[in-house]
């Protein structure tokens, strides 16, 4: 098993470019006033506004996104808010991603900041996948002021928890050997496609670990979670053949989060909808497109999930029109008299903004 696990993938070099903290990043760089400073991007904390995103520094504080603002500044008192700026933001990405595409062709944006880059083909003149990581967060230090983490590995499964092992500022390389002893004492929650809901289904089995995993049959899978059982199976072991797309065609735009404590509260709720909506605008603005159809997705505490969507005439691209439309959505839920634990926030029916025109989806 660990031969074959070793050898999966072994021809590519994939690399995941995850921007670190890059909403208050960037105002920190700007304003040498911020830096070292518990910076929290998103609403008053006054209102009812949502952290978009937090600094290292306010982070120590447990403050994260999608939490109320007024959350934040009980957790950090000291914290300096500060209003999203998404125009700014996508100029910045845009800039990144250009030293991106500078090294590989192959880039495939996943969100404003985060990347993957196949450079199996893009080598030379560096050498190996390594150092052109290291080339990229030399450049996006020094020409962007930024920093960027980044994880190296033969695919896009273990380069995305690369990414992660080392933030700030890090740079995690997994070799093709190294692949099994690397996933073997992670939660499985670490996986790809893994959710609250599938953890608690393989803790039921006894499953807390990645080597845990390992031990429980494809065919057990499989008749527990239908394919996404061989998924599974599949990414325990390593395995991972999703290619990095270079054009993906979108028929929708979405972003939702799952709460550790469910919502009971619809001023809550509503706090969560703008920061959720606040996402999906900035995607459509690094896109120069809007949307005519909004859905709102609720999962209640028993699992339970409804959506409700509403399309309208003219299409819109705004975080406020979109959190507008969301939360009139939300009062056609059950939402108020049953607890929340999971809300999502969809464009969709996309257009480009410069033209009017519907993209042929």
């Amino acid at each position: 098993m660990m031969a074959a696990m070793a050898d999966v993938g072994s021809v590519r070099r994939i690399l995941h470019c995850d921007l670190d903290c890059f909403y208050a990043a960037v105002h920190m760089r700007d304003d040498p006033a911020l830096r070292g400073r518990p910076v929290v991007v998103g609403g008053s904390p006054e209102g009812r506004g949502v952290v978009a995103a937090a600094s290292y520094e306010a982070r120590r504080f447990g403050v994260h996104s999608a939490m109320p603002a007024a959350r934040a500044i009980r957790l950090c008192p000291d914290a300096i808010f500060l209003k999203p700026d998404f125009p700014r933001y996508r100029r910045e990405s845009e800039q990144v991603f250009a030293i991106y595409r500078e090294l590989t062709p192959l880039v495939q944006a996943v969100s404003i900041d985060e990347a993957y880059l196949d450079v199996t083909e893009s080598l030379e003149p560096f050498g190996s996948a390594t150092a052109v990581a290291r080339e990229i967060r030399r450049r996006v230090r020094e020409e962007r002021g930024l920093t960027v983490s980044i994880g190296v590995a033969p695919n896009k499964l273990v380069a995305k928890i690369a990414s992660d092992f080392d933030k700030p500022d890090g740079l995690t390389v997994v070799r093709p050997e190294q692949v099994a002893d690397f996933l073997a004492p992670l939660p499985v929650r670490a996986l790809h496609g893994v959710g609250p809901a599938t953890e608690g289904a393989l803790e039921r089995l006894g499953v807390r670990t990645v080597a845990d995993l390992r031990r429980v049959s494809a065919e057990r899978l499989v008749e527990r979670f239908g394919r996404h059982g061989q998924a599974l199976w599949d990414h325990a072991r390593g395995i991972d053949e999703r290619p990095v797309r270079t054009h993906r065609v979108r028929k929708s735009l979405g972003k939702e989060t799952t709460f550790r404590v469910d919502l009971d509260e619809l001023a809550a709720m509503e706090e969560v909808i703008d920061g959720l909506a606040a996402d999906v605008a900035a995607g459509l603005a690094r896109r120069s497109i809007a949307a005519c159809t909004v859905t709102l997705k609720v999962r209640y505490a028993d699992f339970t999930t409804v959506t409700r969507s509403e399309t309208r005439a003219l299409p819109i691209s705004g975080g406020e029109e979109i959190g507008r439309v969301a939360k009139e959505l939300l009062r056609r839920t059950a939402a108020a008299e049953r607890p929340v634990r999971l809300l999502g926030v969809t464009a969709s029916k996309l257009v480009r903004e410069d033209r009017g025109q519907l993209l042929l989806f």
